[in-house]
């Protein structure tokens, strides 16, 4: 469903900034504008979890780290160790990449256990698991595979991309996920105006992931007031 008005886009943004060469002030700056206009979360990189925490205390906004970002090609032991280190310093939202190659090569077992085991993990701490399928680099057939193993192994979301490796969102793959999974569908990756936000909320997304959440949020209101005084 289409959100009403500019405040309730807002809380379903993950307001982001994941790039390698984000500085602390970058990082308090993110906290300041996701304060300003009440997104539901920011996601950093887990060496800034404590940083966000700090700078959101009171504020209803969550912190969010990823984990084995960007690739997922990490050992089992080291994404649960990077979340578990997150959690502690006050991520309450755990973005974790799958195994993109156990997945291709149809090893189930491994993808399940590798996310069953961050799962546990966030869930002891009572925080929510997205796991990032990386779309761009997946068939449909392994797509709804890697949806259908998220949601058994106890993935709260099942997330498109990265933003690292040239995928991006498109609304065709995010309305797969939507019916392949009964959980959520976060979206992420490419999405910079309004009128993308809107194509993947149509689509099935009930949770965005982007860097332009303040410029998506002006252009909304920007339409929405337009709309408003034309009546």
């Amino acid at each position: 469903m289409t959100p009403q008005n500019w405040q309730d886009l807002a809380k379903i943004i993950d307001h982001t900034n994941l790039r390698p060469e984000a500085t602390a002030s970058q990082i308090v700056h993110l906290c300041k504008q996701a304060r300003e206009f009440g997104f539901g979360a920011v996601m950093v990189n887990s060496c800034q979890v404590a940083l966000a925490f700090q700078n959101l205390q009171g504020s209803g906004v969550k912190v969010g780290a990823v984990v084995g970002f960007p690739l997922g090609a990490m050992l089992t032991t080291v994404k649960v160790f990077e979340a578990s280190e997150a959690l502690k310093l006050g991520a309450r939202e755990i973005d974790m990449v799958l195994n993109i190659g156990a997945l291709k090569a149809q090893d189930r077992e491994l993808v399940l256990a590798d996310i069953r085991a961050v799962a546990e993990v966030v869930h002891a701490q009572n925080a929510l698991l997205k796991v990032i399928l990386e779309t761009g680099l997946l068939t449909d057939d392994e797509k709804r595979t890697a949806c259908e193993i998220s949601e058994k192994a106890g993935a709260d979301f099942v997330k498109t991309s990265t933003g690292f490796l040239g995928g991006v969102a498109i609304p065709e793959d995010v309305a797969l996920m939507r019916r392949a999974v009964t959980i959520g569908v976060k979206a992420s990756g490419g999405i910079r105006t309004a009128g993308d936000a809107r194509k993947m909320i149509q689509a099935g997304a009930n949770r965005l992931g982007t860097s332009s959440g303040v410029d998506i949020i002006r252009e909304w209101r920007a339409e929405t007031e337009e709309k408003s005084s034309a009546r």
